[in-house]
């Protein structure tokens, strides 16, 4: 008799093992303030990327619709459990990246986070959950709600803290001078 492995135990276990992985390498556990808080919307701030939620959390809803419909695109034979768990892996995979020495250092080089130091394990985590609502939002909604919900948080980050995912990333493989004196509110 063969035992299948459930799929939400993988996710589970996925999202352990990054924990221990980044406490591993160093990566504070919680804030060092010493308090953890379910918002935190000052983005200039030792305490940005640190909490549970701040002003980079709707961008990882939106890693969750964009893998949930790029996964629907190439696998969509799988059950969901599964490419929750594809998308799981990639978004931790990105967590661990994300807080390497040399993406922290690429971050403060060329972006506006002068302050950043990596995230807390349980902003990563949280950030890893934040991506799993995603893709089960975009499971559930149609697609024209799922493209709309994106644009507007792509848009009311932009507006209110001068960021985003898209702007995250230009500035991550091509930083543009011009972005850059934008965000600092030049």
């Amino acid at each position: 008799m063969t035992r299948r492995i459930p799929p939400l135990l993988v996710v589970l276990a996925i999202i352990l093992l990054t924990a221990v992985w980044l406490l591993w390498l160093g990566r504070e556990p919680i804030c060092k303030c010493g308090t953890i808080k379910l918002w935190h919307g000052q983005v200039v701030s030792s305490e940005n990327s640190q909490h549970l939620s701040d002003w980079y959390t709707p961008s990882h809803i939106i890693h969750g619709f964009v893998f949930f419909g790029l996964l629907w695109l190439v696998a969509r034979r799988l059950s969901f459990g599964w490419r929750l768990a594809i998308a799981t892996a990639v978004e931790c995979l990105w967590e661990i990246v994300e807080n390497s020495d040399a993406v922290i250092e690429r971050y403060r080089s060329v972006t506006i986070s002068l302050d950043y130091y990596g995230d807390s394990v349980l902003n990563t985590v949280a950030d890893v959950l934040a991506m799993i609502v995603g893709f089960w939002l975009a499971s559930k909604l149609p697609v024209w709600a799922t493209v709309a919900i994106a644009l507007t948080f792509e848009a009311l980050t932009i507006w209110v803290i001068r960021d985003g995912l898209a702007l995250n990333i230009i500035m991550l493989l091509y930083p543009l001078d011009w972005i850059a004196a934008w965000q600092a509110g030049r």
